[in-house]
């Protein structure tokens, strides 16, 4: 539950520390597409942190639901496959990155369904 938790609250603070900078730092350095690109990637890591923190929270009443330690940790993978893709894509323009993010949205549409799913086992 705490590694959750503090997973949770870490990557909220660099979501946010992020989204600055993008607004702050980047704003005159990138163009208005790839602004776009990286504020996506914060928006994303920003809603799954706050998911990072939910799994935290079902872990209380639910110490036993395995899955939720696995859609956590799926969430995790997708934040860092999705965000960190399109944050690289934006910062360097090298397009090798794109198909990479793909690949974390399926995780976070998996991490979601196996939270669901844990809970589903606990009905």
């Amino acid at each position: 539950m705490k590694l959750f938790a503090m997973l949770g609250a870490v990557t909220m603070a660099l979501g946010v520390i992020l989204g600055a900078f993008g607004s702050h730092g980047l704003k005159d350095r990138l163009s208005s597409d790839m602004l776009a690109v990286y504020q996506t990637g914060v928006q994303y890591q920003i809603y799954h942190a706050l998911g990072l923190l939910l799994v935290a929270a079902l872990m209380v009443p639910y110490p036993n639901a395995t899955g939720l330690r696995t859609g956590g940790w799926i969430l995790l993978a997708g934040i860092i496959l999705f965000s960190g893709s399109l944050y690289l894509l934006a910062l360097t323009g090298w397009r090798f990155f794109g198909p990479i993010t793909p690949v974390g949205g399926v995780c976070f549409i998996v991490g979601w369904l196996w939270i669901f799913w844990a809970m589903l086992k606990e009905m």
